[in-house]
């Protein structure tokens, strides 16, 4: 039961961290059109903005400045969180596939090697955490970007949606924090 709920845990914990990885890299966090007619479709990123033409498919990206200038909040703190989230899923990978009991490090001592896994699903805990945190302050701030507009009839027929990355980004933080709960939890 173990090994099959170790595996498991793995399992998921991969797909959600890749998840978060893809969330991370892409740039399509918050979705507008500028008009009521489709004609552009608006992906606006952490890392640059980017808009197609609907009518013939081209796609042109704007990248934004520089990394080190002078950015709205909601990017800097959601690149800073999903990096971290990122990187400590990373860390709890490693952790985690030298804790399973089909790898064959440390076999002589199984008790190091729940030990592992267990830590293993407390990192995964806290870069879940913060990719979830990272994603929902992202959404807000589109939420409340949109509430301000349509709340000063200034609406004009942008729309503003949550773009697949940003919920790629909750899909992979969820996904994370259920491994962590099983490895956590489930193992003892």
């Amino acid at each position: 039961m173990s090994a099959a709920l170790q595996v498991t845990a793995f399992g998921l914990a991969l797909l959600s961290t890749l998840f978060l990885l893809l969330a991370t890299c892409t740039d399509c966090w918050m979705v507008n059109a500028d008009d009521s007619l489709e004609v552009s479709h608006k992906c606006r990123g952490l890392w640059r903005e980017c808009v197609t033409n609907m009518q013939d498919g081209v796609r042109t990206c704007d990248q934004y400045d520089s990394i080190l200038a002078d950015h709205p909040v909601k990017i800097v703190v959601t690149r800073t969180l999903m990096i971290t989230a990122d990187l400590l899923a990373g860390l709890a990978l490693a952790t985690l596939v030298l804790g399973l009991d089909c790898i064959k490090f440390l076999k002589e001592d199984p008790c190091v090697k729940l030990k592992m896994c267990y830590g293993a699903g407390v990192i995964l805990c806290a870069g879940s955490i913060l990719g979830l945190i990272g994603s929902m302050w992202y959404a807000v701030d589109v939420y409340v970007e949109r509430a301000m507009l349509v709340s000063h009839n200034i609406f004009l027929g942008v729309h503003y949606d949550f773009g697949w990355s940003c919920w790629l980004g909750m899909a992979g933080s969820m996904g994370c924090f259920v491994a962590s709960v099983l490895l956590t939890c489930c193992l003892y």
